[in-house]
């Protein structure tokens, strides 16, 4: 890798996603302390902790004499280790970019760091731009994610019914992403019935379906941690007028959003999309503020690749560049719930669907 574009001796990777990209490494070891270290020259050197030594060596492009640990004890100071690291190298410290927008790096460490390296420079934003752009090889992963998540798409059809258990449609879909050689996904799959499916966020408790139900569900396979990510409402028993109403708007919608994403289009143009076909439809007090966000090879705690579908969100989307489009209509005055949503991928012709499922209303 050349200089770093921002033009400083180092920079500083906190981001899960920032190791697996440019090197490899896999691991939930950013839970604790780590970091790669890129010089400006294009060297790289992980601190880590012990138990993800060999992890690295396994999983990742660095060798023995790049890994650097740093041990458990009683006053242990990683940061301390890291500076020493950071001299041994012969680098300016006071020319440091880092990552702070990430999970890798919590507040605790963070205070820490600073103290101990003053003037470091936020490129929180580098990596990320340049991990937009899919290479063929990495949008052959997410075609495989994609598969998986159609994989569990018809193991949820098949177990959702009047009287199903919300832990079996679950398990069912995860074993099929799973069976499809498939990874745990960057967040748990989402599910809730009744009430529940007004939500957009999994929560603790299981329950069985009514006869007449509907059911909200957000999942993606994860294939060498591509993702492609969709949703769905499923129906027990038969549709109501209401629900019908919304899944006609919910699949406009859905057509607008991709007939909006084209190369050297702004991001902001799919939002308007999607507000506009669902305030024509009478909607717009249950619709969303977003309707969705990239695609990528992420980690914990969520499988968002910023940026999001906003208002006037001014980014330009590229050629392949991979998006989830959710249609999220949640109308807590009449408690019905509507969601569609699957990945695209944006080529020069603009968004091919990634999922082999058309959006349909499913009743079961």
């Amino acid at each position: 890798m050349g200089p770093l574009k921002w033009g400083g001796s180092g920079l500083l990777l906190f981001a899960p996603e920032s190791h697996y990209w440019l090197t490899g490494y896999d691991t939930f070891g950013f839970a604790m302390f780590q970091c790669i270290l890129l010089t400006a020259s294009g060297e790289t050197h992980l601190l880590t902790r012990r138990p993800d030594r060999l992890q690295a060596l396994q999983t990742s492009t660095l060798s023995e004499d790049q890994i650097h640990i740093w041990t458990d004890y009683e006053g242990t100071d990683p940061i301390a280790d890291f500076a020493r690291l950071i001299a041994s190298l012969g680098l300016d410290a006071s020319h440091l970019g880092y990552e702070s927008k990430t999970a890798g790096l919590n507040d605790y460490w963070g205070l820490r760091l600073h103290a101990a390296l003053p003037g470091l420079t936020d490129c929180s934003d580098l990596m990320p731009a340049l991990r937009r752009l899919k290479s063929p090889a990495e949008v052959e992963m997410h075609r495989r994610a994609a598969a998986l998540s159609d994989d569990a798409l018809d193991a949820a059809l098949e177990t959702t019914r009047a009287g199903a258990f919300e832990g079996d449609i679950l398990a069912a879909m995860q074993g099929a992403v799973f069976r499809g050689g498939g990874d745990y996904a960057g967040n748990e799959f989402i599910l809730g019935s009744g009430a529940g499916a007004l939500l957009c966020r999994s929560a603790s408790g299981r329950r069985h379906l009514d006869p007449q139900d509907q059911m909200t569900i957000e999942w993606s396979g994860a294939y060498a941690r591509y993702h492609a990510a969709m949703m769905q409402t499923l129906i027990t028993g038969d549709a109501s007028p209401a629900h019908r109403r919304m899944h006609a708007a919910a699949s406009e919608a859905l057509t607008a959003c991709e007939a909006a994403i084209r190369p050297g289009a702004p991001m902001g143009d799919v939002y308007e999309a999607h507000a506009q076909t669902f305030d024509a439809h009478g909607l717009s007090h249950a619709r969303l503020s977003a309707c969705g966000y990239g695609m990528g090879a992420v980690y914990a705690p969520i499988w968002v690749d910023f940026p999001m579908f906003y208002e006037g969100n001014p980014l330009i989307m590229q050629e392949n560049q991979v998006f989830f489009l959710h249609m999220i209509l949640m109308d807590d005055e009449s408690g019905h719930a509507m969601c569609l949503g699957h990945s695209v991928l944006n080529t020069a012709q603009g968004a091919e669907r990634l999922s082999r499922h058309a959006p349909a209303l499913f009743e079961l």
